[in-house]
């Protein structure tokens, strides 16, 4: 295929706007919003999410700024609206072990209804308990049961004071506690001298009456205990006999209205026993009169915290399947907490301190997550892939086990949870995944994989144009005509280096339309124009491109020595692409060959001094072996050659200049100058056919900068490959130049194609001939002043004795250096 010089319409890309068919974008504010190239990524983010049977987890690949989250946002709240709104989840206290407090689940909304009738029915049993315990019936069985009792401990007491007297003793009862004295024969106490006084064997007598009478005495204080228990059975009985319909009355009525068919009414109903068995083991708080009045509401107010509903997720007021997005996962935040108070020194909880995350929230809908901000930390990661195994979360608080500070912990009971989580995350991610963890892998069975570009069609168009309808809306910008809508497509052509696709990166879009608008509001008009996207876009460039301005002055002062006028040997100018994460931009690289006779090969500088990449030494190899194929009739080759980028002192990595390289060892070979106004990009393969490189836009216009700045004559321009030329999407300076005749831009196919305009000579041989099938190339083409060389080369290597051949070794791989 010969060498083609470029047409000026061929170098870009028009659109034409009245092929939009609207006026501006507000006539499109009403059309809605599709997945705009990504048909792909719906399919599956659609069938992930309908998908009923657990593990179908979705991966989400894509670049930042595709749009992803808010599609995908979209798209859960879509499925989430045909979906059940999912039950209440509560905790309650656990009566049997209080330390693990219990789940309930209730139908959406009863949470805080069972909350309010329990907080109500407790209300009404603190005034009713107290009342019916106050009631003259009730008394009156309770002061029947006491005089009871008051009258047997009366009996009992007459007996031991009877027995008393028997054995010359006075009994009385002094500050709740018997005492006894010794009476003497006319009934009087009997002085301590007066008992001393007494004949010995008296005084022995007395002893063992003594001993006899606390013998009794212990008999009667038995009975009394027992007749105490007694009395508080009976009374403890009669006060559940009036207390307790009241609880059934009361306590029976809180689930109410409640369906009865929901999973969980069993628990509720042996929640509420639990309550009416708890009031009744505590109904002496309730009588204040038997208490330290002081103690008693601190006793009331402990007992009914028990009786509380902490209602951790409150569906009440949802509409549908919930739909959660967290943007700043924490421990606390997704997995849930337990707050603690500090009481005596101690940390303490219970379990109306216990808080729901995002997994307990998004129960029976979708959870979003971002990978990078769950391996921050690595406990909550693997907290997370546990919960994806068994379904099952326990809410924990992690640094309760080395806190400096004594705790007493609680254990809420583990809750079953159905949740879809949408995980976003790299491809690199991914596959990484795939990998090294395949248990977690087969979570996530749906991959959804945004693309980074996608075809550009008519339909396409007019969903751009539609997004950019709603992002005016949104936020409140003035709406776009179709020509500045044209502008704003042909940048997303150019984003993605293709006349045929468009970049899905919606956020530079977003960005433009924001800036766009901005100019036109500078200008006081109320639709944005093309001259607004263009002026936008030149002056972002300019606020990024100082980098690149320095570059050019470099080079303009001299620093960096490009000659883009006249002819060299053996040197080329090739093109860089410097990448600068929010700018990129071009700049001719000066690259030189030098061979002369011998047999170490060729020689990559940079290889040699650990400054270039392994794509680029790839790129070297293949060229290498081209040039062995080239000239295989004179193998084995007497060649040293070497190959430098000039003033490169960062390193370089990729193939884009392979044929750069080729030409300037070509031209070095064969000692034919080569034109330095032209400049070469391309990769080659091992049948020197040209490939496609990145950044062909951003490398033309660089080019084209220095020329214009060092005095463009009509000789210039840029080699590039063929299959480059879809890429072109070029400003309108260089086009302008090239219409004028003033700069060129040449496609080939092969680098055969390339010689004779570089060289002003022949290649020797076309693309469609195998290099093997030719002994001598045609007199006075570029290949065969080449092969002359090489013979010359040959001949003085044997000419000359056998020398130690130079070794190719990196100088660090020598350790004495």
């Amino acid at each position: 295929m010969p060498i083609t010089r470029l047409e000026p319409y061929a170098l870009s890309l028009t659109i034409d706007p009245g092929s939009l068919e609207f006026s501006d974008t507000s006539t499109l504010i009403d059309q809605p919003l599709d997945w705009i190239g990504q048909e792909r990524a719906r399919r599956a983010t659609y069938f992930g999410l309908e998908m009923e049977h657990p593990d179908y987890n979705l991966f989400v690949l894509g670049e930042t700024g595709s749009g992803r989250s808010s599609l995908l946002r979209q798209a859960m709240t879509e499925v989430a609206a045909g979906k059940p709104v999912p039950s209440d989840l509560c905790y309650v206290y656990n009566f049997d072990v209080p330390e693990r407090p219990l789940t309930l689940r209730l139908p959406a909304g009863k949470g805080s209804w069972l909350r309010q009738q329990l907080a109500q029915s407790m209300s009404d049993l603190l005034q009713e308990i107290p009342e019916r315990l106050n009631r003259d019936d009730f008394k009156a069985e309770a002061e029947h049961i006491e005089n009871r009792f008051k009258l047997e401990e009366s009996n009992y007491f007459e007996k031991l004071n009877i027995y008393a007297e028997s054995l010359k003793f006075a009994i009385r009862r002094e500050s709740g506690r018997l005492v006894f004295t010794l009476l003497n024969e006319s009934g009087k106490p009997l002085t301590e001298e007066e008992i001393l006084t007494l004949p010995r064997d008296r005084r022995a007598a007395l002893d063992q009456d003594e001993q006899a009478l606390r013998h009794e005495i212990a008999s009667y204080l038995q009975k009394i205990r027992m007749l105490g228990q007694n009395r508080d059975k009976e009374l403890s009985t009669l006060c559940r006999n009036w207390i307790e319909p009241l609880l059934n009355q009361v306590l029976d009525a809180v689930p109410g209205e409640l369906d009865r068919s929901f999973k969980d009414y069993a628990r509720l109903e042996h929640h509420l026993n639990g309550i009416k068995h708890d009031i009744l083991e505590n109904l002496d708080i309730f009588q204040p009169a038997d208490l330290d009045e002081e103690k008693s509401p601190e006793d009331l107010k402990e007992l009914f915290e028990r009786y509380r509903v902490n209602i951790v997720v409150d569906n009440r007021d949802s509409i549908s399947a919930p739909v959660v997005v967290d943007d700043n996962p924490s421990f606390k935040s997704m997995i849930g907490s337990i707050g603690y108070q500090s009481i005596e020194g101690m940390l303490v909880t219970d379990f109306t301190r216990i808080r729901a995350g995002s997994l307990l929230k998004a129960h029976g809908g979708f959870l979003m997550l971002h990978l990078d901000d769950l391996l921050v930390d690595t406990f909550l990661w693997e907290k997370i892939c546990r919960f994806l195994r068994n379904h099952i979360l326990q809410i924990e608080e992690s640094w309760t086990a080395n806190a400096a500070t004594p705790v007493i912990p609680i254990e809420p009971e583990s809750v079953k949870i159905d949740v879809r989580i949408i995980l976003i995350g790299s491809r690199e991610q991914y596959y990484t995944i795939q990998e090294e963890n395949p248990e977690l892998a087969r979570r996530f069975r749906v991959k959804v994989d945004f693309a980074v570009s996608f075809l550009a069609s008519i339909q396409a168009y007019r969903a751009l144009s539609i997004f950019i309808s709603h992002l005016c809306k949104q936020s409140s910008l003035p709406h776009f005509s179709r020509g500045a809508v044209a502008c704003v497509l042909k940048t997303c052509h150019r984003t993605t280096e293709d006349q045929k696709r468009l970049s899905a990166n919606f956020s530079y879009t977003e960005m433009l339309v924001v800036e766009s608008a901005l100019q036109c509001k500078a200008r006081g008009n109320t639709i944005v124009e093309e001259r607004d996207v263009t002026t936008a876009r030149q002056a972002r460039t300019l606020r990024h491109n100082y980098p690149d301005q320095c570059a050019q002055e470099a080079i303009a002062d001299g620093d960096i020595v490009i000659t883009v006028h006249g002819e060299k040997v053996g040197q080329i100018n090739g093109l860089s692409l410097i990448e600068m994460g929010d700018h990129s931009f071009g700049i001719p690289t000066r690259i030189t060959a030098h061979t002369l006779a011998g047999e170490d090969g060729l020689l990559n500088i940079e290889r040699e001094v650990g400054m270039s990449g392994p794509i680029h030494d790839k790129g070297v190899f293949i060229l290498q072996n081209f040039l062995s194929a080239l000239f295989h009739h004179n193998a084995p080759l007497a060649l040293n050659a070497s190959i430098v980028f000039e003033q490169e002192y960062y390193g370089v990595e990729g193939d884009s200049a392979s044929c750069a390289e080729l030409y300037a060892l070509l031209s070095a070979l064969s000692g034919l100058p080569f034109k330095q106004g032209i400049a070469v990009t391309g990769a080659i393969n091992q049948f020197g056919e040209m490939l496609p490189v990145g950044g062909i836009n951003e490398k033309i216009e660089g080019f084209f900068r220095v020329c214009e700045t060092a005095g463009l004559d009509g000789t210039q321009g840029v080699l590039i490959p063929d299959r480059n030329c879809r890429h072109l999407i070029l400003d309108d300076s260089v086009i302008n130049a090239v219409s004028k005749g003033m700069f060129h831009i040449y496609a080939i196919d092969h680098m055969y194609d390339g010689l004779e305009l570089l060289s002003g000579f022949p290649a020797g041989i076309s693309d469609d001939v195998e290099p093997r099938e030719i002994i001598n190339y045609p007199q006075d083409t570029v290949l065969n002043h080449a092969q002359k060389a090489l013979r010359a080369y040959r001949m003085a290597c044997h000419q000359q004795p056998q020398r130690t051949k130079i070794s190719s070794k990196r100088p660090s791989e020598h350790p004495e250096k």
